[in-house]
């Protein structure tokens, strides 16, 4: 019997759909784990990349992989919003991974553009993997082909920037920063932000040969592309990556050449990596062994050498002083959304309340290892006023033997806008940094203090 077109062409659509089923597979389980069960995606990605269900994805499928689990991410209030007008009855409870097929599967239909078959036929395949999701695969059909239909347009009616938000996340900002600030700020992490490199030397020659642009800090900025091991002089240790927000705390320090830093919470090791390259003898100093390791590594490849000391910084007292110590503090790291969009779905409030606390203590420790007339620089990834200009008021009156050394506008190439001018302390928002289109631009969200001990 010779099948019919429509037959034919059904056949090429399900042989289609379950090419990419390993790619949505893995994604669906990345998201899972990340809005389910509250894991960093960084941790969980590493994971599936070494041993899970990326482990034998060819790089195009791995490429696919991430696109899903970030729109997903970036568009969680968007995509919350279309599900929610096709789901009748909301969503079932006890019902596995639907939550995560669904909404994988509307990023793809919106943000991707990727064909209602592939989809819709994919996310029913994916259900039936999942005892508690099987059950629903009528619905996961029937509700995806609205979205096929109607979620575009309805997607595009909302405000993108305030929806994609969680309101815990909003609050703060508009309170702190204005609503004006703080729609720009949301608004930048709807956009998969540029790779940064620090170079070791020649940032023409480095930005000529990855197809980048050199930026007033010297750092190099490129497109994303295949993989970063791929590019031209990772092996050779000309680079490593960076944020040019991340890049900025170390150099406060001006000329390193000659004197004694200590590293404080120091892995995975781009600032040791500068403070090495200025000339410095560092100490480099974690809790984490597997992150020194890290450290380890990142600094064999690029060539460049600091003693590694496993302890806690909030106690740490070598028998000798230091004539400067950086403290870059664990944080919630908000000013890093863009690069990391699950932030906004693992932290809270309280979350914040407690890194405060210990930043208090690491900030006093830091102090105490530091010689008379000795310099510290303080700094956190964070948008957030109690991990940034908070706990300096609150130090300087805790010690009376520090004084606050205010950064000037050349000390950041000519950007006076980074400079909090109050305090004179560095305050960086992830929408400035604007170049030729938003896929050029931005920068993490930085707050860096500078004190000095008296001598």
């Amino acid at each position: 019997m010779i099948a019919s077109d429509d037959e034919t062409r059904a056949r090429a659509h399900a042989r289609d759909a379950q090419v990419g089923l390993p790619a949505r597979r893995a994604a669906v389980e990345l998201l899972a784990a990340v809005l389910q069960k509250k894991q960093a995606l960084d941790d969980i990605l590493g994971r599936s990349l070494d041993k899970g269900s990326m482990g034998d994805l060819p790089q195009r499928d791995r490429a696919l992989t991430r696109a899903i689990v970030a729109a997903s991410l970036r568009r969680k209030g968007q995509l919350d919003h279309v599900l929610g007008s096709f789901l009748e009855r909301g969503m079932p409870e006890k019902s596995g991974t639907l939550y995560p097929i669904l909404l994988s599967a509307a990023a793809q239909l919106i943000f991707l553009k990727t064909p209602p078959h592939a989809a819709i036929d994919l996310a029913v395949t994916l259900a039936q993997y999942d005892p508690k999701a099987a059950r629903y695969k009528k619905l996961v059909n029937a509700v995806l082909r609205r979205v096929a239909s109607g979620g575009e347009a309805i997607a595009a009616s909302l405000d993108a920037a305030r929806v994609n938000t969680p309101d815990w996340l909003w609050s703060r900002w508009a309170s702190y920063w204005g609503e004006a600030r703080a729609h720009a700020i949301a608004a930048s992490h709807l956009v998969e932000p540029p790779l940064d490199l620090t170079v070791k030397s020649d940032p023409e020659l480095w930005a000529e040969r990855v197809s980048g642009r050199v930026l007033p800090t010297g750092s190099v900025r490129l497109l994303p592309k295949g993989r970063i091991e791929a590019l031209p002089g990772f092996d050779e240790g000309a680079w490593w990556v960076q944020d040019v927000g991340a890049s900025l705390p170390a150099r406060l320090f001006g000329d390193v050449a000659g004197k004694r830093v200590a590293d404080l919470c120091a892995a995975p090791g781009g600032k040791t990596a500068q403070l090495a390259l200025g000339g410095a003898s560092v100490v480099a100093v974690d809790t984490s062994k597997t992150r020194l390791g890290l450290l380890a590594n990142n600094l064999n490849r690029l060539g460049l050498k600091a003693e590694r000391v496993m302890a806690d910084a909030a106690t740490w007292q070598p028998e000798e002083r230091f004539d400067a110590v950086l403290l870059d503090a664990p944080c919630s790291s908000t000013g890093t959304i863009r690069r990391h969009p699950d932030i906004p779905y693992l932290k809270s409030p309280k979350d914040i309340e407690t890194l405060a606390v210990l930043q208090a203590r690491l900030l006093d420790n830091a102090v105490s290892l530091l010689k008379p007339g000795g310099r510290l620089i303080y700094s956190t990834c964070s948008l957030e006023p109690e991990e940034g200009e908070a706990q300096i008021a609150a130090l300087l009156v805790r010690n009376e033997a520090l004084r606050l050394d205010a950064i000037a506008p050349d000390e950041l190439y000519g950007q006076a806008e980074w400079i909090e001018p109050s305090a004179g302390c560095l305050r960086t928002f992830p929408y400035e940094l604007a170049l030729d289109g938003p896929e050029w631009s931005g920068m993490d969200g930085f707050f860096a203090a500078r004190l000095v001990r008296a001598g």
